[in-house]
Order: C-alpha cells, then sequence, then structure tokens
C-alpha cells in the first residue's frame, strides 16, 4: 500500500470543499484524490499508478474532466484563506515541452511559447510569507515573471 497524503481530519475538510464544487461524495473517491495526489508528488506516468488507488485510465480521466471544468483550480482558491502577506515571494520554473506539442484544435491558449531551448510553457507561483502557495499562471515560456 502507498503512503497516504490526507489524515482522516484533511480528508473531512477536503470532502467538504468538494461537495460546494458539485464533486459529490462516491466510493472510490478518496482513494481516487489520493492517486491524484501521489501522482503528483512522485511524477510518475498515470500508467505507472499503483492499482491500489483504482484503475490509472478511470483516475486520468475524472483529473482531465475536473481539470477541464476548473473544479480544481476552485478548490485550490478555496483551500487559500487568510495568508500572510507581509512578504509575497514570486518564482517560474520552465518545463520543456514535446517538439510536436504546439498546433491542437481549438480556440484555447497552450501556454507554449517559444525560447531559445525551444517550445517552453513557465509556471508562475506566488507564496505568502510562510511559503504557502497563494496564486499560481501557466504561460508561454517566453513570458517574463513580473
Amino acid at each position: 500500500m502507498p503512503r497516504l497524503m490526507l489524515s482522516d481530519e484533511h480528508w473531512s475538510k477536503l470532502r467538504t470543499i468538494m461537495l460546494q464544487h458539485g464533486i459529490y461524495h462516491k466510493p472510490g473517491l478518496r482513494k481516487m484524490v489520493e492517486g491524484m495526489l501521489h501522482r503528483m508528488r512522485v511524477g510518475c506516468p498515470w500508467r505507472d499508478l499503483p492499482p491500489y488507488f483504482g484503475s490509472w485510465n478511470s483516475i486520468f480521466q475524472k483529473f482531465n474532466r475536473w481539470s477541464t471544468k476548473d473544479k480544481l483550480m476552485k478548490i485550490f482558491k478555496s483551500l487559500v484563506q487568510d495568508p500572510d502577506l507581509e512578504w509575497e515571494f514570486l518564482d517560474g520554473s520552465y518545463v520543456r515541452a514535446h517538439q510536436h506539442s504546439a498546433g491542437a484544435a481549438g480556440d484555447g491558449d497552450q501556454a507554449i511559447g517559444l525560447s531559445r531551448g525551444g517550445n517552453t510553457t513557465k509556471i508562475h507561483m506566488a507564496t505568502e510569507s510562510g511559503g504557502l502557495p497563494i496564486e499560481f499562471e501557466v504561460t508561454g515560456g517566453e513570458i517574463h515573471d513580473c
């Protein structure tokens, strides 16, 4: 059994927030969320998720659906409550994009830019005085941190 991230207390608080955003408590929801968090923590491909969490494809489909409907961003915004803004820190990280990643059909911004290293995406993160994230944005790699 993989190490889990959420204690029972954290899960009950997160479940309440998820209900407020239209994610209903169904059997296996906690394992599905734990699977998403596990994948984000270790950075493994979806297919390499341990079978303990359930079908990797079901977890991926749910993650993709929640991301498309902006539910995950709304949950993130709900978790940021009363930040300590005495100091605010900004940082950006580049992520290399595959050479064939640009050009998908659709009108949405793909957040892929051309920089000296090729196609890149940049993740901008703002944190509060205690180091907790309060805001993030994904842009093309050529965008400055300001």
